[in-house]
């Protein structure tokens, strides 16, 4: 049984939040799952946490960018994921 599993859903949401916030500049791979079969995958820094949502300034086409908002809930259900630019690793490795 995981960690995750055994810790009540806000406290979990709570931990997310904290580790993010420790996060704040650092330069990130960001993969989300937008529905019907449509994953997105785009590099970007972390530039804001707020009570409810997280916003990743991402890299566009062209040497341009645009900033993208997040819950903590799409952490916990996994359908945003969040891994080290360098290393490729999960941010948050506790959550798998």
């Amino acid at each position: 049984m995981s960690l995750v599993s055994q810790l009540p859903q806000l406290e979990v949401v709570d931990r997310i939040k904290t580790e993010l916030k420790d996060c704040v500049g650092v330069r990130m791979k960001v993969r989300a799952n937008m529905g019907r079969c449509k994953i997105v995958e785009r590099m970007g820094v972390l530039e804001e946490t707020h009570p409810n949502l997280f916003v990743i300034k991402v890299e566009e086409k062209r040497d341009r960018s645009r900033r993208v908002s997040y819950s903590y809930a799409d952490v916990l259900t996994k359908t945003v994921e969040l891994s080290d630019d360098d290393k490729g690793e999960n941010l948050l490795p506790w959550l798998l």
